[in-house]
């Protein structure tokens, strides 16, 4: 053999050959490595988003100890979903994700209807996960602005403030992958750090800390009294809401893909990574947290609104709980803003294939930012709709979060449920999880269909206009449409990924990702 025939192919060239396996050209700026990738989906999780985010909810939905186990019950299965996640990830390394995939992994003429469904959850996930972050970011900064000035911030307020965040995070998502590209990495450190630098700060400086049996032992029914309607049970299983919402989003690694180098590998690490540091990094916050609450009743009805603020200013006073929520509020706003990158590839991904309204218009990449604009504006714009109702309703917030967790969790379930169906067509990428894939997968498929029921349940007693659980409204609705709309139209025209289609038209075999790039 020659050199040239022993030489390996560039890590790049493998990549772009491996996307034009699965029928894509390579259209976004492929410059992210595995620590980029990771830190997209480690951003979006943000443990310093999602606790301080439903802290109140928690504490009245069981209370400590729920809190506690609770997300040690979910970070376990949650890491199960993103190993089988990943393993998947391997074998089909493209921003369309887990849309993509569910097509690939189905039967030739259940592919359509497979991708279509996958696609709409996922989207609904998506939008809803920016929902959640967002409005917790303006909440927050809202509550900020009352240290200090005595200012009492108005529904209106709110909404400028959350319309002022969601615009600015569209913004910075204009100017493409570059600029995303250094964001991330401080997003990194200041998720890290901050966390870290947050819970020190409050345990060092506590008054008093709270005990062992409070942290571990103490149940707490604040839901209008759901443990003695129904029982304690009931309460403890809507309680994971907190744990499982802020577990949630580490797909971002897969909708990057097609902007990272060796992403067959690096996106299944990224998943896999963000999930097992989140997960501890989270337990670390939520037992200093725990910890430091002086007055569970002042903390729970807190004037600021928010009990980790409350916190905040009985462990180390005003000044010092200005400079911690800077950290929550940077932490928050950088994660909406990866959210918002994540949310713009899957749009723009599924548009690429027909599957969104204006297909056409949103299907459309910057030629000089190298970026879906398009579908980052629509993401937006979606995301400020859905947080309205959270101004006007008590539970509102925590059904966005419950719709955020069923939409994406769904849109995992499915391409993990036909890997497992369809196993003897997978073909592995370098990423596989061996005799323990099967097992993973079903284990998997089994806790996102209990998750999926839990979070539609009421999750405040009595249940009227103001207590409902619209997420079973919201995802109701996206099982309509998506359905109906199949069934009316759809089912005539959408044939999944059309340029993979195109493509295998073209004689070329896109059922063999693992053997893109290789060498002959």
């Amino acid at each position: 053999m020659s050199y040239e025939e022993k030489a390996p192919i560039p890590t790049m060239e493998k990549d772009e050959a491996e996307l034009a396996k699965m029928g894509y050209k390579q259209e976004l700026k492929r410059e992210l490595g595995l620590m980029q990738n990771f830190g997209v989906s480690f951003s979006i999780i943000s443990v310093i988003t999602g606790i301080p985010s439903l802290f109140l909810y928690g504490l009245n939905t069981g209370g400590p100890s729920v809190m506690v186990y609770g997300w040690i019950i979910v970070s376990f299965f949650t890491l199960l979903v993103g190993m089988a996640m990943a393993e998947v990830c391997s074998a089909h390394p493209t921003s369309g994700g887990p849309y993509f995939w569910a097509a690939m992994l189905s039967k030739p003429k259940n592919a359509p209807l497979a991708s279509w469904i996958t696609g709409w959850f996922n989207l609904l996930g998506q939008v809803a996960v920016t929902t959640g972050i967002s409005f917790a970011c303006a909440s927050f900064i809202s509550t900020l602005s009352t240290f200090k000035t005595g200012f009492v911030p108005s529904p209106n307020t709110q909404i400028g403030v959350y319309a002022a965040v969601l615009f600015t995070q569209g913004l910075i998502n204009t100017f493409g992958v570059r600029v995303l590209h250094y964001l991330n990495n401080v997003s990194v450190w200041w998720h890290a750090i901050g966390t870290f630098a947050l819970v020190i700060a409050i345990l060092a400086r506590a008054p008093t800390h709270q005990s062992g049996h409070f942290v571990f032992q103490t149940f707490i029914d604040g839901t209008g009294g759901w443990a003695e309607r129904a029982s304690p049970a009931y309460v403890a299983v809507t309680g994971i809401l907190m744990a499982q919402y802020t577990l949630t989003g580490f797909d971002a690694s897969a909708h990057m893909t097609e902007e990272t180098t060796n992403a067959a590998m690096s996106g299944s690490i990224g998943i896999i990574m963000a999930i097992g540091v989140s997960a501890l990094l989270g337990m670390y916050l939520l037992l200093g947290l725990l910890f430091s609450i002086q007055d569970l009743d002042n903390t729970i009805n807190s004037a600021t609104g928010e009990p980790v603020a409350q916190i905040f200013l009985d462990c180390v006073g005003e000044d010092g709980a200005i400079v911690l929520m800077i950290i929550v509020i940077g932490a928050m706003y950088f994660c909406g803003t990866f959210s918002v990158t994540s949310n713009s590839r899957m749009m723009y991904a599924f548009a690429r294939d027909g599957g969104l309204p204006g297909s056409k218009f949103f299907a459309y990449v910057n030629t000089t930012w190298r970026s879906p604009i398009r579908t980052v504006w629509l993401a937006c714009t979606l995301s400020f709709i859905l947080g309205l109702p959270s101004l006007g309703s008590a539970v509102a917030f925590s059904a966005a979060t419950s719709i955020a967790t069923i939409g994406l969790y769904i849109s995992y379930a499915v391409p993990i449920a036909l890997r497992v169906i369809y196993h003897a067509d997978f073909v592995r990428g370098p990423f596989h999880l061996g005799i323990f894939s099967f097992p993973v997968a079903i284990t998997a498929v089994i806790w996102i269909a209990f998750i999926s029921i839990v979070f539609i349940l009421p999750q405040e007693n009595p249940v009227d206009s103001q207590t409902l659980n619209y997420a079973i409204v919201a995802v109701g609705i996206v099982i309509t449409y998506s359905f109906g709309y199949w069934l009316i139209s759809a089912r005539k025209w959408f044939a999944g990924p059309v340029k993979q289609i195109a493509a295998e038209e073209m004689g070329i075999n896109v059922m063999e990702p693992g053997s893109a790039g290789e060498d002959q």
